[in-house]
């Protein structure tokens, strides 16, 4: 699409360049997952375990990856996860990356822990914003909540459902990092050593906007990031059940989706209830290290719900060829947090945006290469030699034109 790639060929450039400017805690609070890192791996080897095979002497001249999603149209199927970290990785990052989104045509999730009010958000980059809710042990106040989030003008509410606990990752406790943040010797010295971050970060906060803050929590929750009060008391969620649904359900007319499932059991029960969507997400590797990848659950929800509800796959995408993939075994769209982030690290607003300039530029190759003009067209037809849990279709053979 563009000729200004800045250096960044791949999103592990930008995750490299990331890792060059972000102070270390920092970097690793983005880019680790659980424990010993095992389900950040398989999430990335359920994809690489797929082969493709190409077609050849197809007209692909007239391809497009743009797809629908919830009566919008959007340029490829891909969406900017809910992502807290914006902020820290540079000043102002929610709208930054919001705005990258905007321009390419692609939907952006606004998260409750965002540093940024989700009014400024929505003002300052506008575009096809959906908004994630994390549910507060206080149940009264998260749906007085929601009255806020439909009166910023939101159409889709994802609610994330896959941490009644907090998760177990090492590194955070290591490198002395915390949210909200604690400025621990040890933390201190990784941001001294990048002094870059510094100003472009930390002193322009400061300077602008005070102490980070989660700018999205109530009053009755205490925002500053530097302070940890009470706050795991107060987001503590190990008591939430389908009743807490019904009455989003019953109280939200927009489009309603659960995040962070991993089975075809529990996407069928969100049918029922009637949701318009589910995420299937291990939360990036970062909650359960040994889960099952999404991309593995994802033909058995298939066939479980059909089209009765859409499927969007969250959780290790960083190939164009992966939303390829994601889409052939059943997903109508794919998300991700990290690489945008990592893009807006390593160059700011610009850096996110050419991270969705790769997926999209990638993917529309691979399409080419395998004879495919639409997204309706791809299908389990693609793959060489699956392994057993990617259905195997009927191969069907056609004549060449005479």
């Amino acid at each position: 699409m563009s000729s200004n790639h800045m250096g960044f060929y791949n999103i592990e450039d930008l995750r490299q360049g990331a890792k060059r400017r972000l102070p270390h805690g920092i970097f690793e609070f983005i880019d680790g997952g659980a424990e010993d890192g095992i389900g950040v791996q398989n999430n990335r080897d359920a994809y690489t375990s797929l082969k493709v095979k190409n077609r050849v002497l197809i007209d692909v001249s007239q391809r497009s990856a743009e797809t629908e999603i919830f009566g919008k149209k959007i340029k490829m199927p891909y969406g900017i996860s809910p992502t807290g970290a914006g902020g820290l990785v540079y000043y102002g990052g929610e709208i930054g990356l919001a705005k990258a989104a905007a321009r390419m045509g692609v939907p952006c999730t606004v998260a409750t822990n965002a540093l940024l009010p989700m009014e400024e958000i929505a003002e300052g980059a506008g575009g096809n914003l959906w908004f994630q809710l994390y549910m507060w042990a206080d149940k009264e106040m998260s749906m007085k909540f929601l009255e806020r989030v439909k009166a910023t003008g939101f159409e889709t509410l994802i609610v994330t459902v896959d941490g009644p606990v907090g998760p177990n990752r090492e590194y955070n406790k290591k490198n002395g990092f915390h949210t909200p943040l604690k400025y621990t010797p040890k933390l201190i010295s990784q941001i001294l050593a990048r002094p870059g971050w510094c100003y472009r970060v930390l002193l322009k906060q400061y300077l602008n906007r005070g102490a980070f803050r989660k700018e999205n929590y109530p009053e009755e929750i205490e925002r500053r990031v530097t302070v940890a009060s009470e706050e795991m008391s107060v987001v503590k969620t190990d008591r939430q059940s389908w009743e807490d649904i019904r009455k989003i359900r019953d109280m939200w007319k927009g489009n309603l989706l659960i995040k962070g499932l991993q089975s075809a059991e529990d996407a069928v029960l969100a049918a029922d209830e009637g949701l318009e969507g589910v995420i299937l997400s291990n939360h990036g590797g970062r909650y359960v290290d040994c889960a099952a990848a999404p991309l593995q659950v994802l033909p058995e929800t298939k066939a479980a719900v059909g089209n009765r509800i859409k499927i969007i796959i969250d959780s290790g995408a960083r190939r164009g060829s992966d939303l390829v993939k994601a889409i052939a075994l059943g997903a109508d769209m794919v998300m991700s947090g990290r690489p945008t982030l990592f893009g807006a690290a390593a160059a700011n607003e610009a850096g996110a945006y050419r991270a969705l300039e790769i997926f999209y530029d990638e993917m529309d190759r691979v399409m080419a290469q395998l004879g495919l003009n639409t997204i309706e067209e791809i299908g389990p037809q693609i793959f060489w030699n699956p392994p057993e849990w990617v259905p195997r279709p009927q191969l069907g053979f056609r004549a060449a034109a005479e």
